[in-house]
């Protein structure tokens, strides 16, 4: 037997061990396999939601997969971190994250909460295949809502990164004081400085963000964890 064939044997095995009870648990059931990302098996709850076969979802490609279905925002959060449990190649580690989803009878996004193991190594102990079990969050649920905000504010981070590197630790203090509506008198008396000084921190502040906005000032004090 050659080695894609032994592969392969191995990935059938796993795929119908975990067949046997993904019907009974609570979410979608997905299983990728690493060697090209894309789809191995899926269980029925997913393929019924996203409105493919088994046949279709595992021929197409994993960028065919992920742009059709998935949001590309949220990927940006949760791929690194897959791919850094994949090369800690750890039993014991889960990645845990928010993805949406678009489904077969909507244009809407779907929020769901999914966790990635590896699920399968190759004969060199190397992850040959991953599994994920994805929950849905009700639309009307609390965790809907913080996940939009928590996905906010991950973008902002990326975007803006840049510009809040610029800022000395003074500064972030005082963006702090500013974003929690603070007063240049009131954070001069904190801070036991002249409020003119802080003034000065407060326009070099400005000019180093390039924004004069409040609300854009709180946006980066959430994002960067400031409040």
């Amino acid at each position: 037997m050659n080695q894609n064939a032994h592969l392969q044997n191995k990935i059938n095995d796993a795929i119908a061990k975990i067949s046997v009870i993904a019907d009974e648990l609570p979410g979608v059931v997905i299983v990728h396999d690493l060697r090209d990302w894309s789809v191995a098996w899926m269980s029925k709850r997913g393929l019924q939601q996203l409105g493919v076969s088994l046949e279709h979802i595992t021929s197409i490609t994993a960028e065919e997969y992920y742009v059709r279905y998935f949001n590309g925002d949220d990927a940006q959060d949760y791929v690194p971190k897959i791919l850094g449990l994949i090369e800690q190649n750890n039993d014991e580690d889960l990645c845990t994250f928010f993805q949406q989803v678009r489904f077969s009878d909507s244009s809407d996004w779907h929020w769901h909460m999914s966790s990635v193991k590896v699920y399968l190594r190759d004969d060199e102990n190397k992850p040959l295949l991953v599994i994920t079990i994805a929950l849905p969050i009700d639309s009307m649920h609390h965790m809907t809502v913080k996940a939009s905000r928590l996905l906010d504010e991950n973008n902002f981070l990326r975007n803006n990164y840049h510009n809040f590197t610029k800022l000395s630790s003074r500064e972030r203090e005082i963006l702090s004081l500013m974003a929690l509506g603070k007063t240049s008198a009131e954070t001069a008396e904190q801070l036991f400085i002249s409020p003119s000084t802080v003034e000065t921190h407060r326009k070099n502040i400005k000019q180093k963000l390039d924004t004069n906005s409040y609300y854009e000032i709180c946006q980066y004090a959430r994002a960067f964890d400031l409040i």
